[in-house]
């Protein structure tokens, strides 16, 4: 019979003081509690369908939570975009103000009530606005131009990151509310990477188009940013919630097939989870690891999770 160390490589560590993120099947002894201790994640978990959209879409942005979410802009019928914003209370979504200038392929991040919506294309649009619950309002423009970017945080404080064009950016810049600063720059430039995070000092740059499709993961806080563990499958479109120690990516696209697989993550490692109900790429993403929402998504959709 196998033992502990023949599974996993190491003895039964002790410790003083439980591990901050410890990894999925991972045991230790407490020397101050005088206990025992391990830690499983649960992989079951499941998705159940929400509210339609007024209007599907894909490459869309979105912010929010699981009762509170909202979605604007993205591929509906045409190439130059779309300014359509809705909002979701739980069980449907209503349309509300559009944006001031139509795009797809755009960042987005915050809460319904206060929110940004940054860069998109055609081209690779500069241009970023503001959410404060009834309209959207511009605000000060990028420094470096983009589509298919990564985009994490709240309203006042957030980062976008990667995209094209020209080429595939590793360019990352800092929102405090009021200016977009750049900073350092991703190891691996990339476009269509998943978003993750909370803050412009906490974020996750999730897979994306290096090429080819990537399981490369990367964290930035607020100073670098630094390889993480990579995906368990490789994509590029997936949708993001949660944060840089309890973050979730699902869906996306191997350039096709477009993926239902999710996966949950705990600050060290990603696990496999309990996949979406429609398999899709670029959809919408709002939440947390353990109440989120997707939303829309090519092939082009309405439906919600």
């Amino acid at each position: 019979m196998a033992n502990y160390k023949d599974i996993h490589g190491s003895n039964i560590e002790t410790v003083s003081s439980d591990p901050s993120n410890p990894v999925n099947g991972q045991v230790w002894y407490n020397s101050t509690d005088l206990a025992l201790k391990g830690f499983t994640q649960n992989p079951v978990g499941s998705w159940a369908s929400g509210g339609n959209l007024n209007t599907a879409r894909y490459v869309h942005g979105g912010a929010g939570i699981q009762t509170a979410g909202l979605a604007f802009g993205g591929y509906i019928d045409s190439g130059s975009g779309q300014g359509e914003t809705e909002t979701y209370n739980g069980s449907a979504w209503s349309e509300v103000a559009d944006l001031n200038t139509a795009r797809l392929n755009t960042g987005g991040f915050g809460v319904q009530t206060a929110a940004i919506c940054v860069g998109g294309s055609p081209g690779g649009k500069v241009e970023a606005e503001s959410w404060n619950g009834s309209g959207w309002t511009e605000v000060n423009d990028l420094n470096t131009g983009r589509h298919a970017h990564g985009a994490s945080g709240i309203s006042t404080s957030g980062i976008a990151y990667g995209g094209t064009p020209p080429g595939f950016l590793d360019v990352a810049e800092s929102w405090n509310g009021t200016s977009w600063t750049e900073v350092a720059d991703l190891n691996t430039a990339r476009y269509y990477p998943g978003s993750v995070g909370a803050s412009n000092t906490s974020a996750l740059c999730v897979g994306g188009y290096t090429p080819p499709h990537t399981a490369d993961v990367e964290t930035w806080n607020g100073t670098a940013w630094a390889e993480g563990n990579n995906l368990n499958t490789s994509r590029l479109g997936s949708g993001g919630a949660g944060t840089v120690t309890e973050g979730l990516a699902f869906g996306g696209s191997l350039d096709p097939p477009h993926l239902g697989n999710v996966e949950q993550y705990n600050g060290t490692s990603w696990t496999e989870v309990a996949d979406l109900s429609t398999a899709r790429a670029y959809p919408g993403g709002a939440g947390t690891q353990a109440s989120a929402l997707a939303f829309g998504g090519t092939p082009k959709t309405a439906a919600t999770e």
